[in-house]
């Protein structure tokens, strides 16, 4: 008997089991219905009870689709099984109550303790399973309760790097690059919002119709941004953008066609040579990720400060302070911005400052902090191109509420700014460094830009949509250059496509 005759059984539907037997006289033969632990429809066998359920009710509903048909478990939910989870949800929450948001246990802890109780509802519920069904009926619960319901399997999928819900019965993702629609669905708004509350609590934030948006994280550090009514029309929204289990070195990088050996030499040098690097790009195409990886460039001796709105970055050396700026409180109160962090690190003698992204009028105090030595920092912008950038730079010093000129502006981002290092994300899905681009000073009321690395877009295309292209040295040495030298930096001229010993 299956486990869906078995429920059936369970809640007194026997004359529906019946129906489903074969009869002499029928005129459809339904196939027998494999055990679940079978992988009959090619899926991987990580998949869920329902995804496979699912399948099976549509195969006994229908009696049409044949063996070798592929089935997506969410195209229709096993109304059983629904009411046998939401059962035994509703008893687990009696029976734990509030020590599910208990702050003294531990994650390990509360996962155990919650695994329990529930193993002793789901044995109350008097329906027979077999010991897998049973832990897969479990696990389904345990990511409703604790995880983050029918999306946690994507957030256990290392090869998914972003989560997109648009409403509660439409899900994305992102792989390798490129959006994918999902046929995972929430059961409903309510438990959307269930989810997205769990988020936002764990970081001591909120989410609610006075503040119905929000920026959070995971606790792997993988960014979350959520919105809900009455901002977002259609129902709230929630989008994830997972960060790697393990941080990708400049190897990786370079691997993966982000960046080429002699971008990599020339960012090493001038992070060490305590040049102010911006890293300029558009949303998605890897900044932090990028930033992450320059930081790895600084010597373990000196002291670092970071500065985030909500914790990405993921420095490898011991003598790091972490800072996060917080919201207002439910009165309006309490609010920490960037610009707050920004003075007050330079209080806490840092050797580097690193900015996670400069969005407002911290970036005048961050422009003084380079201009007064603390150079060697860090930080990101949003621009599509180095010249954006700079034009990017000077609105942001505007929302400062200073009253500057223009000009005094421009003298002091060409003052602060050594580097812009330009990244793209490319129609094909990549992430590709597209400029690494020198400041070089004023030439009237105009800062001068010099590219020491351009990307070759005019190589084309491959048969699959990849671009051929790759960085190329423009042949100008940077300016700069020179400091290495005098601080004992040793570069390799070649790396800009001259010759030894020419300038």
């Amino acid at each position: 008997m299956s486990l869906i005759e078995r429920l059936q059984a369970a809640k007194g539907g026997a004359s529906q089991s019946a129906g489903t037997s074969q009869s002499s006289d029928s005129s459809v033969v339904v196939p027998a219905i494999s055990a679940p632990a079978d992988n009959t429809s090619g899926d991987s066998p990580s998949a869920t009870l329902g995804v496979r359920l699912t399948a099976q009710i549509a195969a006994e509903a229908e009696a049409r689709l044949t063996e070798n048909e592929p089935t997506h478990g969410s195209v229709r939910a096993s109304q059983a099984l629904r009411e046998l989870k939401e059962k035994a949800t509703e008893e687990l929450f009696e029976r734990v109550g509030s020590r599910i948001t208990d702050s003294s246990l531990s994650e390990i802890d509360l996962a155990d303790f919650v695994r329990g109780e529930l193993r002793t509802v789901v044995s109350e519920q008097q329906v027979p399973l077999t010991s897998s069904e049973r832990d897969r009926l479990i696990d389904e619960i345990m990511d409703d309760v604790l995880g983050l319901g029918p999306i946690q399997r994507y957030i256990d999928d290392p090869s998914v790097t972003e989560v997109m819900v648009n409403r509660a019965d439409q899900v994305y993702v992102e792989r390798h690059g490129q959006l994918f629609a999902t046929e995972t669905t929430f059961t409903s708004e309510e438990q959307l919002r269930r989810v997205i509350d769990r988020i936002v609590s764990r970081v001591g934030r909120r989410i609610d119709e006075s503040s119905p948006l929000v920026d959070a994280r995971l606790a792997d550090g993988s960014r979350v941004n959520a919105i809900i009514p009455p901002l977002a029309v259609n129902g709230a929204a929630l989008t994830i953008r997972k960060f790697s289990r393990e941080a990708l070195s400049v190897e990786k990088l370079i691997q993966l066609g982000t960046l080429n050996p002699e971008m990599a030499e020339l960012m090493q040098a001038c992070v060490e040579a305590r040049m102010n690097v911006i890293v300029s790009g558009g949303t998605g195409t890897g900044k932090t990720t990028l930033l992450n990886v320059l930081s790895g460039y600084i010597p373990r001796s000196e002291r670092i400060v970071t500065i985030e709105d909500a914790v990405e970055l993921q420095l490898q050396q011991d003598h790091v302070i972490r800072l996060e700026s917080r919201p207002p409180n439910i009165e309006g109160r309490g609010a920490i911005t960037i610009r707050d962090l920004v003075r007050n690190s330079l209080r806490m003698r840092p050797d580097r400052i690193v900015v996670g992204e400069v969005r407002g009028g911290e970036t005048l105090d961050m422009l003084q902090a380079m201009n007064t030595g603390h150079d060697g920092s860090l930080s990101t912008v949003h621009a599509n191109s180095p010249r954006d950038a700079i034009a990017r730079l000077e609105t942001l010093v505007l929302m400062a509420g200073m009253d500057l000129p223009l000009r005094a502006i421009r003298e002091q981002v060409a003052s602060a700014v050594n580097l812009i290092v330009q990244l793209t994300r490319l129609r094909d899905g990549t992430r590709r460094v597209t400029h690494v681009t020198e400041v070089q000073g004023m030439e009237g009321d105009v800062v001068t830009l010099q590219d020491a690395f351009v990307f070759d877009f005019g190589a084309g295309i491959d048969a699959n949509g990849r671009f051929l292209g790759k960085p190329v040295p423009t042949g100008v040495r940077p300016r700069f250059t020179e400091r290495f030298a005098d601080l004992g930096i040793k570069i390799s001229p070649s790396i800009f496509g001259l010759q030894a010993g020419k300038r």
